[in-house]
């Protein structure tokens, strides 16, 4: 099967794409390479070192002895994306190329216009290429848990059934993002689950909760495949934050009370839910919708695991509360349902089993390329 991982120089692409290759898979890879310039813009860096994407793919043809193409270019550029299309022919279409911080989507209104029309135009034009050229192929689309938001009752799985008025329906899950990102993949899910209607395509929709680790199988085979692991405040997820924080000295910094309670994955449990969804497509016309997450952690509870994990390795961890930059509920119900990947047979990694060896080291192994000035908040959403 030929898959096209858009977006396979990013994080999630970058590990998805190698995972598959290793499997067996005709992988190709179609990047703009622009969050290396969006770093550069904004003045952060990984905290791992990442090698251009030529030297990455050129390492593992040499380790594995396989192939992936590669496509440079913008899925906004409709005439590039169809020729990519044309050029590799995929049976899969992998989509993880979107502008995916929800800090940078609120850092000004070019920034939130920015994030917007990269993320729903780019998706419009899959949609679009896929309708003319590519009605049967697979559609595999990165969504986010932060669609839902935190609502007062249990999460389903991208839809919900109602009675209302003595009638009843099953419609898409409300919505409540809480950020212009977060939007973005709203409007991203409507058009998906529109243009699988109208036009027969078929689609999975992997709304996905925050992702954690650096190692992967394919990615701990050589430094020179490395992922990224991004600590600052506009990329930075918090519980990297607290791990760059933990093995610097710095005390960690929980955002207001600490009460934010969200879903959490192992990179691994990531590629392992990638292939799922490939193995077992959705049917023609039909938007399916898995939660993609494995457990479930408030902001507080992941600076004290931190600290907890960080006393192990002889470093003094201090917990220190400041203002939330966010406008967020800090104190709220949440539970979700997430039963669909384990039936497809996902075998969950878990924070306990992964947090020294693929965050909490990775950090003390390159604390020297630490920037002590990109730690901090730099976003308000109330700016």
């Amino acid at each position: 099967m030929k898959v096209l991982v858009i977006g396979g120089d990013g994080y999630c692409g970058w590990a998805t794409a190698l995972h598959l290759s290793n499997k067996g898979y005709e992988v190709g890879i179609l990047d703009s390479l622009v969050r290396r310039h969006w770093d550069i813009q904004l003045g952060v860096e990984t905290l791992t070192p990442i090698a251009p994407i030529q030297t990455r793919l050129q390492r593992w043809k040499v380790l594995t002895g396989k192939s992936i193409d590669l496509f440079v270019g913008d899925i906004n550029d409709y005439d590039f994306l169809c020729n990519s299309l044309h050029k590799f022919k995929p049976d899969t279409i992998v989509h993880f190329g979107e502008q995916r911080s929800a800090p940078f989507s609120m850092i000004d209104r070019e920034h939130a216009v920015l994030t917007q029309v990269n993320n729903v135009v780019g998706t419009l034009n899959i949609l679009y290429a896929m309708k003319h050229d590519f009605p049967d192929c697979h559609l595999v689309k990165l969504g986010t848990m932060g669609e839902y938001g935190t609502p007062n009752i249990d999460i389903e799985e991208g839809y919900i059934t109602i009675e209302h008025n003595g009638r009843k329906d099953t419609l898409p899950y409300p919505k409540q993002p809480g950020s212009f990102y977060h939007l973005s993949k709203v409007h991203d899910s409507h058009n998906i689950h529109f243009a699988c209607k109208i036009w027969g395509l078929r689609a999975t929709d992997l709304h996905q909760g925050v992702v954690y680790g650096v190692l992967t199988e394919e990615t701990g085979m050589d430094e020179l495949l490395i992922n990224r692991l991004d600590y600052d405040g506009v990329f930075g997820t918090a519980l990297n934050r607290f791990c760059i924080q933990a093995a610097i000295g710095h005390p960690l910094t929980v955002y207001g009370k600490g009460g934010q309670t969200r879903g959490f994955l192992d990179i691994r449990d990531t590629v392992r839910c990638m292939e799922l969804a490939i193995a077992n497509p959705a049917e023609p016309g039909q938007l399916r919708v898995f939660n993609q997450f494995t457990e479930l952690f408030s902001v507080g509870d992941l600076a004290m695991k931190v600290k907890q994990a960080g006393n192990t390795l002889g470093l003094d961890v201090d917990i220190k509360h400041i203002d939330n930059p966010r406008v967020e509920l800090e104190s709220h119900y949440f539970q979700a349902k997430n039963t669909s990947l384990l039936d497809l047979g996902l075998e969950p990694h878990y924070l306990s089993d992964s947090l020294l060896d693929s965050l909490l080291n990775f950090a003390k192994k390159y604390n020297t390329r630490v920037d002590k000035d990109q730690i901090l908040p730099t976003v308000s959403w109330r700016r």
